[in-house]
């Protein structure tokens, strides 16, 4: 088994190293090659404008949050968390701690004060155990722990953008999404592995 998991690390690590995303990234100065998978998105549907206040739930390395600071412009507010440390990135707010604890939501919630919330959006995801069915139980229930904690914040404007998995839990989590914001999207970007089951939930709209 063990020069097996090798074998693994090295397919992946030599994937991850020619992927052109990857070394778009690197040439641009971005921390991780899911900036272009929100780039995407944002083209598309022009989520975000400047002076809106977003925050970023599972910011680390930044990426995401390196382009919202562009988006939102300086006039706007990025407040991101993670569990992982994240270097310091101008204009965003971070905050390191788990997203399970209550403490550490109220962090974000403390972080935001009285400001208006336009955007929720999380590219958060579990420490994978390689057993599927696992994993994706344990996905979906911190999608639904992002999305209560969206609700908590969002204004009837609001909108929430979620990273999810497609399998099972994935049709009731969006039939709740549906229930709660007035239209729902399903997005794939180009960016994202074609053999990923990975796709993105955007709400519009908080009911």
């Amino acid at each position: 088994m063990c020069p097996k998991r090798i074998t693994s690390s090295r397919q992946w690590l030599k994937e991850h190293f020619s992927d052109p995303y990857v070394k778009k990234a690197q040439k641009s100065g971005y921390r991780s090659r899911a900036v272009f998978k929100l780039q995407e998105i944002q083209d598309r549907d022009r989520l975000f404008k400047p002076g809106m206040t977003v925050i970023d739930l599972g910011a680390a390395p930044g990426g995401w949050s390196q382009l919202l600071t562009q988006l939102v412009g300086k006039i706007g507010r990025v407040i991101a968390m993670d569990i992982l440390p994240m270097a310091p990135l101008p204009r965003v707010e971070f905050i390191v701690g788990d997203f399970n604890e209550a403490e550490i939501q109220q962090k974000v919630l403390e972080a935001v004060g009285d400001a208006k919330v336009d955007w929720v959006i999380s590219d958060m995801a579990p420490n994978f155990s390689g057993i599927d069915s696992v994993d994706q139980l344990r996905s979906i229930a911190l999608a639904e722990m992002a999305l209560d904690f969206a609700l908590r914040v969002l204004p009837d404007s609001g909108g929430f953008l979620i990273k999810l998995f497609q399998g099972e839990g994935f049709e009731d989590f969006l039939k709740a999404a549906r229930s709660c914001f007035k239209k729902v999207l399903i997005r794939k970007p180009k960016a994202s592995r074609e053999r990923s089951r990975e796709v993105y939930l955007v709400a519009l709209g908080r009911k």
